[in-house]
């Protein structure tokens, strides 16, 4: 039996995971969720996790959005 996650980036992230991941302090990411304006988020029981999709879905809006103003 191989497994099938072996090499791949896992799909539910921890705050610490997920700020590694965008190369932010959690600190930052805790203002952003306080906010409502920081990457998909949801509590599994005590913890905040993130979906990969998610984070990326958000960097990708984000880098939409400061690239609108430009010529």
């Amino acid at each position: 039996m191989t497994d099938h996650t072996a090499g791949r980036e896992p799909e539910l992230l921890t705050i610490t995971e997920a700020a590694e991941l965008l190369r932010a302090p959690v600190a930052t990411l805790r203002y952003w969720r306080h906010l409502g304006t920081g990457p998909r988020s949801f509590r599994l029981g005590r913890r905040v996790l993130y979906r990969s999709d998610d984070l990326r879905a958000w960097v990708d809006a984000q880098h939409g959005h400061g690239c609108a103003g430009r010529s």
